[in-house]
């Protein structure tokens, strides 16, 4: 994948995971402590207003929300398992070394772990820039972006239905 079209796809995902993260919160004044939906206070008047996640908390920005969204409903990824599984792809299951016959992975670990750290970023770092994984804590948990997408496309269409009831009891009203 060229680095546009990856700049692409990680925009759209962050587009899309802003866009139901404004619309599951609500606009918060902090100062008088109470919703303020239509974007200003009531009582103070103030446009400064926080994002309130019902059930979770309160703060300002919505990044807070996105890293919430994504670590309870996005299952993370092993990153050490899955890059043993890429290593096992590559390599025989076992390599003789003397009269002895070692499990290929376990021994690249044992032999050389710098190496093998160095080889797993190298790897994580190919796979976050090919569009694969994504993470939205600064690499505390690492997600499959077809997970991400596939939780966004469930809320796009629970939003969708929700949409089309709510104008269905308009129009019967």
């Amino acid at each position: 994948m060229k680095d546009t079209e990856m700049e692409n796809l990680d925009s759209q995902i962050q587009n899309r995971l802003k866009k139901l993260a404004y619309k599951l919160t609500i606009p918060f004044c902090y100062s008088c402590y109470h919703e303020a939906p239509s974007g200003r206070c009531s009582d103070c008047l103030s446009d400064d207003l926080m994002r309130l996640l019902p059930g979770d908390g309160v703060e300002y920005g919505i990044d807070w929300v996105i890293e919430h969204l994504v670590r309870d409903n996005v299952e993370p990824i092993d990153v050490e398992e899955v890059f043993e599984e890429s290593i096992r792809q590559c390599y025989p299951e076992t390599v003789q070394v003397g009269w002895l016959e070692l499990d290929t992975v376990q021994t690249m670990k044992d032999a050389d772990p710098i190496s093998w750290d160095l080889a797993r970023n190298d790897w994580l770092e190919n796979e976050e820039g090919e569009g694969h994984i994504v993470s939205f804590d600064h690499g505390g948990s690492h997600h499959y972006t077809h997970d991400i997408e596939l939780y966004l496309a469930g809320q796009e269409a629970v939003s969708e239905e929700s949409f089309d009831e709510a104008q269905m009891e308009k129009s019967s009203g």
